[in-house]
């Protein structure tokens, strides 16, 4: 699947009338080594879950820091039908959602890019942005110089400009990508220019963070649901306990891409995704009809 079609398959399921609100919770248990996840969803057609392990740390082992499965089922008669590789599903839903939110949120169709994380959710970022933005240069800025260094090339090879840089590059960013595991802010929200769109989508629990509370205050807030922003998006949650924003501030994902809820853009957009398991079932549906049954996407 392309991330025209995973962009593309996510917009109509919330224009179909799915509610996000609805949506199954993901549950977190610890082992020794790091966290298993389950992400539950179910429509009429199909049902199904990802189960994802994430490594605490690296330890030396030749293997991704991320693994997984998915299982979809059919909705009506709950027979198993396919088994799908968990992280590349992730690859793929993950940028395909941001992307979705970008191109609702951006007020020209190109600009210069600031990218936070040289890893695989940054690099799959690059390739989704491209799908519904035309990106002049894009800044890599990671603690890796190495892997910044290895993104910036790859991006080149693309025909965009790219370097390594440093935070503050931000204040000439149109869009800005956080794509890193960090539980602190990347970077000043004063820098970001009024027009600029910001996607943070590297964190997915209460307590951390990859943007400040000043940016948050300044900017038009969109979130994936409001169930799923309180339990889990650390960049509105702790502002919001310390009193400094409130949630009916937040605009859903799917009132933006109906028009429902109307976005102020003469200040910052924020849209801060922790990614929800009916991206998974939309995507993983469609995948096991177009592979299996033959039905075409879209």
């Amino acid at each position: 699947m392309t991330f025209p079609d995973a962009v593309k398959i996510l917009e109509q399921t919330l224009l179909d009338g799915y509610d996000p609100e609805t949506d199954g919770e993901r549950t977190r248990h610890s082992s020794s080594s790091g966290l298993l996840l389950q992400m539950p969803s179910a429509t009429d057609d199909w049902c199904g879950t990802k189960l994802v392990t994430v490594r605490s740390s690296e330890q030396a082992v030749d293997l991704p820091v991320i693994q997984g499965v998915y299982m979809l089922f059919e909705g009506k008669t709950l027979r198993p039908v396919a088994t799908l590789e968990g992280a590349g599903l992730t690859a793929l839903r993950t940028p395909a959602v941001t992307a979705l939110s970008i191109r609702h949120l951006v007020s020209s169709t190109s600009g210069r890019v600031t990218l936070f994380g040289a890893g695989v959710q940054a690099a799959a970022h690059v390739k989704a942005l491209m799908a519904v933005y035309n990106p002049t240069a894009i800044d890599v800025v990671s603690r890796d110089q190495g892997r910044a260094q290895r993104l910036a090339e790859e991006i080149r090879e693309h025909g965009i400009a790219s370097s390594v840089a440093r935070s503050d590059v931000v204040a000439e960013a149109d869009v800005i990508l956080c794509c890193t595991n960090s539980s602190a802010p990347l970077f000043d929200g004063n820098l970001v220019q009024n027009h600029a769109v910001v996607a943070a989508i590297g964190s997915h629990d209460s307590h951390s963070r990859e943007v400040d509370t000043t940016l948050v205050q300044r900017s038009s807030v969109v979130i994936e649901s409001l169930d799923s922003a309180m339990r889990e998006a650390g960049d509105l949650v702790i502002p919001q306990k310390a009193g400094d924003f409130h949630w009916d501030r937040a605009a859903t994902m799917r009132d933006v891409i109906t028009g429902t809820a109307s976005i102020e853009f003469d200040r910052p957009r924020l849209f801060k995704g922790t990614g929800m398991p009916w991206q998974d079932l939309a995507l993983a549906a469609s995948i096991y009809e177009t592979t299996v049954e033959g039905t075409v996407v879209g």
